[in-house]
């Protein structure tokens, strides 16, 4: 799975921890992607065939639900819970999901972190 942390879920920790464990991940921060808009770092993200990991929840169902009216692509949509899940957990279940499914398996697909538990 090729993941990009979008500025809500731009934490070095979590950057650090899935680089450790041989994910592909970028962040916004990195790249210099800080201050581009919701829209603008989903549409990043797929062109780069990344699945986008974010906490803004409202926003991102939104786009979701637009990408797929306007028949555009996007890599993938997880939305994570920063408020309840420590750092192992978080790192955990997105390993988990990436297992269950490869990159084209979030291929215009919303995922909820939180359905993700053992």
């Amino acid at each position: 799975m090729k993941l990009h942390l979008d500025e809500d879920a731009d934490a070095h920790a979590l950057l650090k921890a899935l680089r450790e464990r041989g994910v592909d991940v970028t962040s916004s921060r990195e790249l210099g992607l800080l201050r581009h808009s919701d829209e603008q770092q989903l549409r990043w993200a797929a062109a780069e065939g990344r699945a986008i990991y974010t906490y803004n929840a409202a926003d991102f169902c939104r786009l979701h639900a637009d990408f797929l009216r306007q028949g555009l692509a996007h890599a993938g949509i997880i939305v994570g819970d920063q408020q309840t899940l420590s750092l192992g957990e978080e790192m955990r279940r997105l390993l988990r999901l990436g297992e269950a499914l490869p990159a084209t398996g979030l291929r215009n697909r919303l995922e909820f972190l939180s359905h993700w538990k053992r």
